[in-house]
């Protein structure tokens, strides 16, 4: 078996292409700028469509220098289980329901039932 395998290569990580006869498309340089004062330069082809925002090396967001104002995609507003509770029980049910709750934990305690307060 050591007949057949190729000496003195290395196929896993070596390429055996060349940069000879390779055009590269034409390059142009766009610079950032982030709210942390970092400035990053960055090549991109002339025919790309370049974008607005990109991500800074601190996690920030940089926008293009001398661009456009970046499109901010409408946001959704976050839901929480508070939220989607009152999508399905108004307060004085939620009240009701409490008040049922502790009834059970004091019995189970073997507190004495309180009298329901009044608003």
């Amino acid at each position: 078996m050591a007949e057949r395998s190729l000496r003195g290569t290395n196929l896993s990580s070596l390429s055996m292409e060349s940069d000879e006869n390779v055009v590269l498309s034409d390059r142009q340089i766009v610079r950032y700028a982030c709210p942390q004062g970092h400035i990053s330069e960055l090549p991109f082809s002339v025919e790309a469509d370049v974008p607005a925002l990109w991500e800074c090396r601190c996690g920030e967001e940089a926008k293009l220098i001398d661009g456009p104002e970046p499109e901010r995609k409408p946001t959704k507003h976050v839901r929480t289980h508070w939220d989607m509770l009152l999508e399905r029980r108004s307060i004085p049910e939620l009240e009701e329901l409490l008040e049922e709750r502790l009834t059970v934990l004091r019995a189970s305690r073997g507190e004495k039932p309180r009298r329901k307060r009044t608003a």
